[in-house]
């Protein structure tokens, strides 16, 4: 019997569960220990981050035959240019001007890796990556807002952009999942798809590790 998107996609969740350790940074926000100037390095990060997705996305929307997978990355795309306008503000609000930040490799890896998805793999295959990223991404930015109003004084409109991330969005999601379901319809080949999620959680891990380094 063949496998459904959900299915593919609960299993890899859970293969690659807990794999690539603990995320350093977050628990330093919730505690009000990290300092200001880190929560504007991330913004900073972010100007560069936001978009390079935005492109990464248009263009695995542009690679998809599938209607599915290209209204998915079309409205992942439009995401990424309703957040982009929040972040200036967000990083001046923590003391760093974007203007003069010296951008952090480790903090880059994981938009390379989105860009490497767009240009290497098919969109189906792509869109299993992004949606098992979904959770913890929106997790975490769930929790810095929360921390950011606790201990740094921040307002509801200061932390719009962690708030846009982390509300859910099921019928984004269930677009994904559509895609996902198309490509394996289709006969396309996620073989490849665990070692995409195992390499872009990672990465990701690695962007808030390397900002807990800085802090």
């Amino acid at each position: 019997m063949s496998q459904s998107a959900r299915q593919l996609l609960d299993r890899i969740r859970d293969e690659v569960a807990d794999e690539h350790g603990e995320n350093r940074f977050v628990p330093l926000v919730e505690a009000g220990t990290a300092p200001l100037t880190s929560i504007g390095a991330l913004a900073a990060e972010e100007s560069r981050i936001v978009p390079g997705d935005w492109r990464s996305f248009l263009t695995l929307a542009a690679n998809a035959d599938d209607p599915a997978a290209r209204g998915f990355f079309t409205s992942l795309a439009q995401g990424e240019g309703l957040v982009l306008p929040l972040l200036d503000p967000l990083a001046r609000k923590a003391g760093v001007d974007p203007a003069k930040y010296r951008y952090r490799p480790g903090c880059q890896a994981y938009a390379s890796y989105v860009a490497w998805l767009a240009l290497n793999t098919e969109p189906a295959v792509a869109a299993v990556a992004m949606l098992t990223n979904f959770a913890a991404w929106g997790e975490y930015c769930g929790r810095i807002s929360t921390g950011l109003r606790a201990h740094y004084g921040f307002e509801p409109e200061d932390t719009a952009f962690f708030d846009f991330f982390a509300t859910p969005v099921p019928e984004l999601e269930q677009q994904g999942v559509d895609a996902v379901q198309a490509g394996l319809d289709a006969g396309i080949d996620f073989s490849s798809a665990v070692e995409h999620v195992r390499l872009l959680q990672g990465y990701e891990l690695m962007f808030w590790n390397t900002l807990a380094d800085a802090a």
